[in-house]
């Protein structure tokens, strides 16, 4: 999930109290504080070279890693996939490096590969053995980082709408915002002020052309990407990370185990002919399945699909 979206008029009222910095700043505190108490961890608290990562694990059968995308958490999976997954898989899903309730080891998460051997680590303690590892938008680019750390000890790959191949441009502005230079005076406007309706915008957007399901919103705690913290890690993560892909890429033809690889036609986030294509031809061992008039959440609104690439995977 990405709150890219959220508007011009957030930033206007942003540049109306920024010298209020004390009232802002408590005032994000407190939101923060609700929507802490709101979503809890509904998981586990591992310890990694002294930061938390947060863990949901839940199944049984072979070893089956969920890697979310920018600005979200493990919520993404909890909403649905993970209870079509159970019955046949040891499903753990992680929050990533800075968002959700792991915490943020500093600039070096901006890697994806660095987040992929902090995960690593902390799947290593839930005795995590040769696992299908999926990787969701900018999650796919962690889980090709899984591959290029470990392949001798990943089964297979399946990228849904995965942010992994270097992106002509410059990423959205929203990132430069909350990532850059002035994230500390603007994160703590964002906290404090953003609504509901501008949350449930942006969600909208991320699903379009595809509708929002009923309970998404409820369930996923936009609260917690909004925090200022997570804010600022999601920004430095996006930001980074044309280059990290541009350092990646050359490396993928090096991975010869089964990758699944996902897309939407009609994703506008992050698009198949940039990602996706060229994906599959880098990789000596790859299956691509587009969906025809999908967006960006296919995890969501075509589960089957998703649930029938990750069969393949194993299978493979």
């Amino acid at each position: 999930m990405t709150f890219a979206k959220l508007g011009l008029s957030l930033l206007l009222t942003a540049g109306l109290v920024i010298g209020s910095g004390f009232w802002v700043t408590k005032r994000a505190v407190v939101r923060e504080a609700q929507a802490e108490s709101a979503y809890p961890p509904n998981g586990q608290i591992l310890m990694v070279e002294g930061a938390r990562v947060h863990a949901y694990v839940e199944g049984d059968g072979p070893d089956l890693v969920l890697i979310h995308g920018a600005g979200g958490n493990l919520r993404e999976f909890t909403f649905e996939l993970v209870a079509k997954l159970a019955p046949f898989y040891r499903v753990i899903a992680f929050d990533r490096p800075g968002l959700g309730f792991s915490q943020n080891p500093g600039d070096k998460a901006n890697d994806p590969r660095e987040q992929a051997r902090l995960l690593q680590a902390a799947a290593a303690q839930l005795q995590v053995k040769n696992p299908i590892v999926l990787g969701h938008s900018y999650g796919g680019a962690v889980a090709m980082g899984w591959a290029l750390n470990a392949q001798a000890d990943t089964r297979a790959l399946v990228i849904v709408s995965g942010a992994t191949m270097p992106f002509p441009g410059d990423v959205d502005n929203w990132y430069k915002l909350t990532g850059g230079l002035a994230a500390r005076l603007i994160d703590p406007v964002l906290t404090a002020f953003a609504t509901k309706a501008q949350a449930e915008a942006s969600i909208k957007a991320v699903f379009a052309p595809d509708p929002v399901p009923d309970g998404y919103g409820a369930h996923i705690g936009a609260g917690l990407t909004l925090r200022r913290a997570s804010l600022r890690a999601n920004g430095r993560q996006v930001l980074a990370l044309k280059a990290m892909l541009i350092d990646m890429a050359p490396r993928y033809a090096a991975l010869s185990l089964p990758v699944e690889i996902l897309h939407g036609t009609a994703d506008t986030t992050v698009r198949p002919e940039i990602h996706a294509e060229p994906l599959t031809k880098s990789l000596p061992n790859a299956n691509l399945t587009l969906i025809e008039g999908a967006g960006h959440m296919p995890h969501h609104l075509h589960l089957d699909v998703v649930i029938a690439a990750i069969a393949r995977a194993a299978a493979r």
